[in-house]
């Protein structure tokens, strides 16, 4: 009984791996991403290098892409090559990337705080500020307050 429990985790195990490595692919080549993702990273960060790019391949949703840059931020651009989550960790996340009612905001009522993070979603803006803390925004930019975790 014990050799047949461990000989089906072990089919599971080597079957699992063998569906990730179909699905996913992880290169550096930036020819790779779809050229609106190559174009911004070009604009917003022209001195950085790619350390790895995980091409997401799912069977039911289209490709995404995970980008790591070698300076520590990481960016996750969808199918077409939009970007989706821009975490830049302890330094600024580029001006340009966050919208102008956002940024107005957190100037006025975060003074002390830059932007490290932000992630778009289809209702809005998610931030995460210098001190740690998540902000929601909707699309207009309105703030909606702190984000919880489980969000």
């Amino acid at each position: 009984m014990r050799k047949l429990l461990f000989a089906l985790l072990a089919l599971i195990f080597c079957l699992s791996t063998a569906h990730a490595s179909i699905f996913d692919k992880y290169t550096i080549d930036r020819e790779d991403l779809p050229e609106e993702a190559r174009t911004m990273l070009d604009e917003h960060f022209p001195k950085a290098k790619v350390s790895m790019i995980k091409v997401d391949k799912h069977l039911l949703k289209k490709t995404d892409y995970d980008v790591k840059l070698t300076n520590g931020t990481k960016i996750e651009f969808s199918n077409k090559g939009s970007w989706t989550l821009v975490n830049c960790g302890k330094r600024e996340v580029p001006e340009a990337l966050v919208p102008g009612t956002v940024k107005k905001y957190v100037t006025k009522n975060f003074a002390s705080l830059s932007v490290t993070g932000i992630t778009k979603r289809n209702a809005g803006y998610d931030i995460i500020l210098s001190d740690g803390s998540e902000h929601r925004f909707n699309l207009l930019g309105q703030y909606k307050g702190i984000r919880n975790g489980d969000d």
